[in-house]
């Protein structure tokens, strides 16, 4: 039950962004599904393997834009990466600033260091996505001419 959840609210979370985005109607399902399939992955390695959440927020994102990319080629559309909202640490976010606020300086320090640890997680996911399907397509370009 706890699998379908996250699957199904997530996927109306990154649905509702891309509405929020006026993203094309045909690309609704497939945004949703894309950010939903990013959460699973980040779920998968935080609560199932018991990795950090900087890392989980890594292979999310990396997952998140290896099927935005693949989806943007399928669906002849660019890359529309709404399903990203499910990972940002807003919440930690949030944290931080409280207890600057409150003058806990050694919590608000540690936590704004991890909610950049994590944002630049998913910077470095979709990047690397990128890049990878850059390398992809490449090589499929390649085999394409030498044929």
């Amino acid at each position: 039950m706890f699998w379908i959840l996250n699957f199904v609210f997530s996927f109306l979370a990154s649905l509702f962004f891309c509405v929020i985005f006026d993203a094309p109607r045909k690309l609704y399902l497939s945004c949703g599904f894309v950010g939903a399939c990013g959460w699973m992955v980040y779920i998968l390695f935080f609560d199932g393997l018991q990795v950090h959440t900087i890392y989980s927020s890594f292979f999310g994102s990396l997952a998140l834009g290896l099927l935005s990319h693949y989806m943007a080629r399928h669906m002849k559309e660019p890359v529309i990466i709404t399903g990203i909202i499910p990972l940002v640490p807003g919440g930690l976010a949030y944290d931080a600033t409280k207890n600057l606020v409150l003058l806990h300086f050694s919590r608000a320090i540690n936590t704004m260091l991890e909610v950049t640890l994590i944002a630049g997680a998913i910077a470095l996911g979709l990047l690397f996505a990128d890049q990878i399907s850059k390398i992809v397509i490449s090589g499929f370009d390649r085999t394409r001419k030498k044929l």
